[in-house]
Parts: C-alpha cells; sequence; structure tokens
C-alpha cells in the first residue's frame, strides 16, 4: 500500500489534498502556514485535518521502516521467500508485520528450542499429522542422555507444538478478538498496603471490576498508576474454556491419540505463551487510546488557557500573595516591564494593614497603575480582601489569576535570564502580571505540563504528550499572532517556521540595530533564508511599520495583490483598510491567479478588514463568593460562583474560591445527557454552582450545574 491510501483509509480526505498536502510537508512546511496559506492546494484542510496527515504520515514512515528492518532480518536468515516477501510488503499493520516476523524472530532460550536440540523436532511433526497410532512407543524411540523416558519426551514434543500453535496468525488474532469484545479488567487490593494514606484516593479500585472496552480513559490510566505505585493487583480476563476450545476447533481434526498430545499443547500454548502475550498487549493497546484520550483533553484544555482573555497594555500592579512571609509586591510598566518591586505584610501573623495599605496606595498613583492580579495560592483570599477594602483615586479592576507554573517559571533560565538581579518571589509575581495582560505570551515560557490543565500527565507516554502540547502551542501562537518588536524569545520560537535558534538571533538582532520597520528587515536576521521567511512572516507584526500590510495577517507574497486591488480603487493601500463596505465591492473572481483562488482572498479581505484584530476576547473581572475561605464553609445546598479551571472527559473542575477546586461530574453538568465536556463547558468560563456534597476528610467537593 502506497502512501496515499494508506492515509486515505484512516481520514477518508481526498486524493488531491492529501498528495498537496504530503509535498508541502516535504518541503518542510509547518502546518499553521499550510493551513492558512495554502488553501488552494490542500482543499481548504483546517490544522485538525492536517494534523491527522502528519500523524498517519509518520505511522506509516515507522511501519515502512520496520519492514525493511524485518526484510533484511530473514534476507539474512536465509528463510525469506517470495510469499514472505510479499506478505511483509502488503502489511498495514504493525502487529500483523510482527506476527509474520515471530516465527523466524531470535529468541532467548525457551522451552521449545531446548527440546529441538535434544532432537523432538520429529515426534512433534508426527504428533502434528495426527495420523500416527500408539504415540507413546514412538516417543520411546526418542529416548537419550537428555530425554530419559517417554514422558520426557512427549512433554518436549509439546512444547515445540505449544510454540507453533503461538506463532499461527488465525489463533493469535482469534484470541485478539475476544480479548478485545470481552475482556475484563479487574483489580485487587495489596492488604499490606490496604491502610496506607497515599492508597486511600485509589479506595475505589481495591475490589473493582469492568469490562476493558467500557473502561473510560481516565478510569484505566487511574487503575494503572495504582498499580504502579504498589496499592493493587490488575488482572486482564477472558472465558479461558471458551478461548481453547477455539483453537482446538482450528488444530485439532482426529481423535486419537495425537490429539491428547495437542490438547495439553494447546493448553500449555495458552496459558505460558499467548494469554500473557496478547493480553498484555491489548493492556499496551488500551493503555495507548487512555493515553491519546487524556492527551487531546490536555491539548484543549491548554488550547483554551493559552488563548484566554488579555487585559492587554495596561500598567499593572502584581501580587504573590502569601501569609508569614509577606506578599510579594511587582509594578509592571504597560510593555510588561518590571518597574519597581516591594514586600507588604497585610495578612497573619503581622497584619500589618495600615502600612501595607499606604504602600499599595502609593504605589498605584506612583506608577498610574491600572488593574490590580492577585495570585490565587495561599492567603490569596485575605489579600484579594485586603486590596478591595482600599479606597482609590479611581475604579482599579482587581483580578484574580492563576499561579499554576509560576513557580517553575521562577527558577527556569529564561526567568534567570529576564530577572537575573531578582529572586523567585519577584520573578513569580512578574509571572502573575503579565498573564493578566497577556496569558499567551507569558505561558509560553513554562513547561505546558506544569501549567495546571491536564490530568495523569505523568501517567502518558511523555514524547507524545511534548509533541501534541509543542504543537498546540504552536497553533495558538500563531492564530494569535506576535509583534517582532516586543515578544519574548520564547514566544518567538513558536512562529512558523522561527523556532528556538532562529528566535534568539531575532532578539539579538532587534537588541543590536532596534525596531524592525518593516518585514522584509526580518530577513537581515543572521540565518532567516527564504524558507524560514516564506513561513513565518504572515504571522509576525510590525506595529507603526512603513507598509500597513506589515501589521496583518496578509503574507508578503500577496502584498502585490492588495496592491493592485488599492491601484483599480485609485485609492491608497491605508484608505480602504477597515472600510468594509468598499472591500465587499471587490470583485475577487478578477484577482485570481494559477496558485491564489477565492479562499486566499477571502481571508484578505477578511484581515483588510479587521487588520490585527485579536482572535482572543478581553479579560473581566470576577469576584468569588467573600463569605467562603475554605473547604469548612461549605453547606449542601449552597449557590456558588466560579471558574472552571480544568476540564477531563469525566467533568470539569471549578474554582469557588478556595484550595480544594470542586468536581462538576459529566452528569451534573447539563438536564441532559452529556458526551462531550467541552460542548458545555470552556476552561476559565464564569459560572454558578450548586454544592452536593462535601467530604472533608478526603478535601472532595461536589458540585452540579443541573439545579434550575
Amino acid at each position: 500500500m502506497q502512501l496515499l491510501q494508506y492515509i486515505k483509509s484512516f481520514t477518508n480526505l481526498p486524493d488531491k489534498s492529501i498528495q498537496n498536502t504530503v509535498q508541502l510537508l516535504n518541503e518542510d512546511c509547518t502546518i499553521p502556514f499550510i493551513s492558512r496559506y495554502r488553501k488552494e492546494m490542500t482543499g481548504d484542510l483546517d490544522e485538525v485535518q492536517i494534523g491527522e496527515i502528519v500523524k498517519y504520515k509518520l505511522q506509516f514512515e515507522v511501519l515502512e521502516k520496520r519492514k525493511i528492518a524485518i526484510i533484511k532480518a530473514l534476507d539474512e536468515q536465509e528463510v525469506l521467500t517470495d510469499e514472505l516477501k510479499a506478505k511483509i510488503i502488503s502489511s498495514n499493520d504493525l502487529i500483523a508485520l510482527e506476527d509474520l516476523y515471530l516465527p523466524f524472530k531470535k529468541k532467548r532460550k525457551t522451552k521449545a528450542e531446548t527440546a529441538r536440540k535434544n532432537g523432538l523436532e520429529p515426534l512433534a511433526k508426527i504428533i502434528m499429522s495426527q495420523r500416527a497410532t500408539d504415540i507413546e512407543s514412538i516417543a520411546t524411540k526418542y529416548i537419550n542422555n537428555e530425554v530419559q523416558t517417554k514422558e520426557a519426551a512427549l512433554e518436549g514434543a509439546q512444547h515445540i507444538i505449544a510454540e507453533w500453535i503461538n506463532e499461527r496468525t488465525d489463533i493469535r488474532n482469534s484470541i485478539r478478538y475476544q480479548l478485545e469484545k470481552f475482556a475484563s479488567i479487574s483489580t485487587a487490593v495489596i492488604k499490606a498496603k490496604s491502610e496506607v494514606e497515599k492508597a486511600q484516593k485509589y479506595r475505589d479500585y481495591f475490589d473493582f471490576s469492568e469490562a476493558l472496552n467500557r473502561c473510560p480513559s481516565h478510569r484505566l490510566l487511574a487503575i494503572l498508576r495504582a498499580e504502579n505505585e504498589g496499592f493493587i493487583r490488575v488482572k486482564i480476563e477472558i472465558d479461558d474454556e471458551k478461548a481453547i476450545a477455539k483453537m482446538e476447533d482450528r488444530v485439532i481434526n482426529s481423535k486419537n491419540e495425537c490429539a491428547v498430545q495437542i490438547k495439553l499443547a494447546i493448553q500449555d500454548s495458552y496459558k505460558r505463551l499467548l494469554f500473557p502475550a496478547l493480553s498484555n498487549e491489548i493492556l499496551i493497546l488500551a493503555k495507548e487510546k487512555a493515553d491519546e484520550a487524556a492527551i487531546q483533553v490536555f491539548a484543549k484544555n491548554l488550547k483554551q488557557l493559552l488563548l484566554g482573555a488579555p487585559l492587554g497594555e495596561k500598567n499593572i500592579l502584581a501580587i504573590d500573595p502569601g501569609f508569614k512571609s509577606g506578599c510579594k509586591v511587582v509594578c509592571l510598566n504597560a510593555q510588561g516591564g518590571l518597574v519597581y518591586n516591594e514586600t507588604i505584610y497585610p495578612n497573619a501573623p503581622q497584619n500589618d494593614l495600615k502600612v501595607a495599605s499606604g504602600k499599595i496606595s502609593s504605589l498605584v498613583n506612583a506608577y498610574k497603575i491600572e488593574a490590580i492580579a492577585i495570585g490565587n495560592g495561599t492567603a490569596s483570599r485575605e489579600t484579594e480582601q485586603f486590596i478591595k477594602n482600599i479606597k482609590f483615586y479611581k475604579d482599579i479592576e482587581v483580578y484574580v489569576v492563576s499561579e499554576a507554573g509560576a513557580s517553575i517559571y521562577s527558577v527556569s533560565k529564561i526567568a534567570r535570564d529576564e530577572f537575573p538581579n531578582y529572586d523567585v518571589t519577584v520573578r513569580g509575581a512578574v509571572s502573575i502580571g503579565r498573564r493578566l495582560a497577556d496569558p499567551l505570551a507569558e505561558l509560553v515560557k513554562i513547561d505546558a505540563k506544569s501549567i495546571g490543565v491536564g490530568q495523569y500527565q505523568h501517567d502518558v507516554d511523555q514524547t507524545k504528550l511534548k509533541n501534541v502540547l509543542d504543537g498546540t502551542v504552536e497553533s495558538c501562537v500563531n492564530t494569535v499572532g506576535v509583534n517582532i518588536n516586543t515578544a519574548s524569545e520564547s514566544l518567538l520560537s513558536y512562529v512558523s517556521g522561527i523556532g528556538p535558534k532562529l528566535a534568539e538571533n531575532i532578539v539579538a538582532f532587534r537588541a543590536e540595530n532596534g525596531s524592525f520597520s518593516s518585514r522584509n528587515d526580518i530577513k537581515k536576521v543572521t540565518r532567516l533564508g527564504d524558507k524560514a521567511f516564506e513561513q513565518s512572516a504572515g504571522f509576525l507584526r510590525i506595529k507603526n511599520g512603513e507598509n500597513p500590510l506589515d501589521d496583518s495577517a496578509v503574507h508578503p507574497e500577496s502584498y502585490a495583490i492588495v496592491n493592485k486591488m488599492a491601484k483599480d480603487l485609485k485609492l491608497h493601500i491605508s484608505d480602504f483598510i477597515g472600510q468594509t463596505a468598499i472591500l465587499q465591492k471587490i470583485a475577487l473572481e478578477n484577482y485570481c491567479t494559477s496558485t491564489i483562488g477565492l479562499p486566499t482572498l477571502k481571508d484578505i479581505i477578511r484581515e483588510l478588514e479587521k487588520p490585527g484584530l485579536d482572535p482572543r476576547q478581553k479579560a473581566k473581572v470576577f469576584t468569588f463568593n467573600q463569605n467562603i475561605t475554605s473547604i469548612n464553609d461549605l453547606r449542601e445546598g449552597q449557590l456558588l460562583p466560579g471558574i472552571v479551571n480544568n476540564i477531563t472527559n469525566f467533568g470539569c473542575f471549578v474554582d469557588i474560591g478556595i484550595k480544594e477546586s470542586g468536581l462538576v461530574h459529566i452528569s451534573n453538568l447539563s438536564e441532559t445527557f452529556v458526551s462531550d465536556v467541552n460542548a458545555i463547558v470552556t476552561l476559565q468560563q464564569h459560572v454558578i454552582v450548586k454544592v452536593l456534597e462535601v467530604d472533608i476528610a478526603r478535601k472532595r467537593i461536589q458540585l452540579t450545574m443541573n439545579f434550575k
């Protein structure tokens, strides 16, 4: 099967779309660039569809590489026949491919290998022929120094037959089918660990059983984590008798003594070889599916968080709250620069409210503060109440901002490079303030796994997780666009076609030569060649530059068409940017070329109508219930405002202003059936929830949104 057919079998996309997308990928084009600027070639595929093509292209390449390795190995063993080679080449599945290779795979010392060395393979072949009678007498002929009894000879022959049966593709697939359809996963607590405090969160799995194909991803990952931590044992089961009976039907066609020996070999093959390997295989496949589901949930949450509402370029006072160690206060200018830092002690044990209030008022006035950001960690509620009690000379909006990942940033190389003369507490407070101004620009500096919007991130395949999350960050950065004159090295590194090294070069060029005045200036950056410029230019913005199009998503390769539109309208480009009435009258079909068609032209018009428009919403102030400061204040039936701070396949978690987030189970999201949590709520959404249950001992809060 060729690459086109392979990808199409999974995606069912048009042939031309697949072919052209693969061509673009082979030319080192990025997914954001292809989806935005090559719509005519792809048939207007979106990022998700292009991502699927990338996924199956890589999968196909892994498969082809493995075929080459297997064919080479078989050829070296001089066992490669034309028929076997044809089967290998036509195989479309790694598992099927490994089954073909299994009989020839070099094995460690096995019972069957020992039996062969002892000269028992001819006896095994006689038994498998199922024509011999008085097999015990025949077995006596194979007694030797290593095989001293007929029983030992028959047992050795059974080991060889068991291996043959284990290598039969039809039998392996039969058991795979039964595992896929009927396997159950069961758990049992390890009694010696049952009272350990850490084990209590896995109490639901101390004695548990469920059909494996009905076990949701989050539950399977929780079970496997509990097993890895040594609290439970996990077992995969099917109807063994039924499985063995099906094997006998496939192998045995007689009722003589040979059949008796083969039955014993079948039981041995199933219990010792087939079931252990294939039950492990089905569990690995289930884990891979669970990983994929968990990673996709993580990616969706991350995307929503990165595209969270920015406050914009404002003078911000940010506070990293605390008790004994005080609250670290920083003042940031509209560009996110640190202009002042201070520590105040408004909370216990000092309770120095008068001095703290005076300092905050003074800073707000001195630095013309427009908004205050307070981290949502320890002492957050107390600090928020303290700030709201201060009488400012003007209205100052107060925001509670997630601290997730701020501590990771504060000790990172990025933070040390940005603020070499400040300690981690100052850096953490700066991160809180900056993520209010622009969540995307600040959060890209933090390892996505540390941002706190996923579950089981340490349990899933780390390579796959990193690839998906990096792709998500890249997609978000390029969706919004980047101001090349103010963006950090971290932010620039995610721009299509740039990467870490070119990002470093851009920042260095900017430091030495000042701001870029046009997109063409970008070509002056060291090692930024034509390909990198092609891939990145449309996503880089230049504010107040020489060409107004440089602050838009119109790609430089399309500037000539826009110039022609302006010439035909007898206007300067700046005269019709933002003029919807004029732009909508342009006959786009007059500007189609061999490479640019209506999809791209429509994108150009949309961009000219609102050039450089940030697709994100604006930040909104949120106020928690001031009477709820800890889990002990909660009562069943209370209605509380909250913010969705994590989404899983089984529900969403809601921050209600205390240390513990509450869970709204998927069954409590709506009065109607919900199959996709993301269809009901989004990350950072402001919601009203009702308290269903409070378990103070386990620090669990059950909430509902279905109470109307």
